[in-house]
């Protein structure tokens, strides 16, 4: 942080892309891509289940991703423009991050904190498949 004349300016941090952000859920232990609803939505999955869902068309670039909904309701009034109730997902599970305005840790944690919520609910096998994985 460098205070110059009483102004505070932050450190500019890493703005995640299309590509660092596909490459980070796909790296997900048994993590697929697809485009079940259009040619422009991809859907990263796990055991079929989704965990992270963005349009490839939209100028913005969003992401929704599942979420806890006290956490939900504690990221949208920390990051208002930023983080906002999930678009064409139930609002209470889902948020729509613009990730490009957010740095590239947070978005990390928040796909896997989504991931995490997703899996929690698969079968012990698939966990424990999940979590060996990880390890790997």
């Amino acid at each position: 942080m460098n205070i110059i004349s009483n102004v505070i300016t932050l450190p500019l941090h890493s703005i995640m892309n299309i590509e660092e952000l596909r490459n980070y859920c796909i790296r997900k232990p048994l993590a697929t891509e697809d485009f079940p609803f259009d040619e422009h939505t991809l859907a990263f999955k796990v055991e079929g289940k989704l965990f992270a869902l963005t349009n490839l068309q939209k100028v913005e670039h969003t992401v929704n991703l599942k979420c806890d909904p006290a956490y939900a309701l504690e990221l949208r009034e920390t990051y208002p423009s930023e983080i906002l109730p999930g678009y064409h997902m139930n609002k209470k599970h889902w948020n729509t991050i613009n990730y490009n305005s957010l740095p590239n840790q947070l978005i990390k944690q928040l796909i896997d904190h989504s991931f995490a919520l997703v899996i929690k609910n698969l079968p012990k096998k698939v966990q424990l498949a999940i979590h060996e994985a990880k390890g790997k």
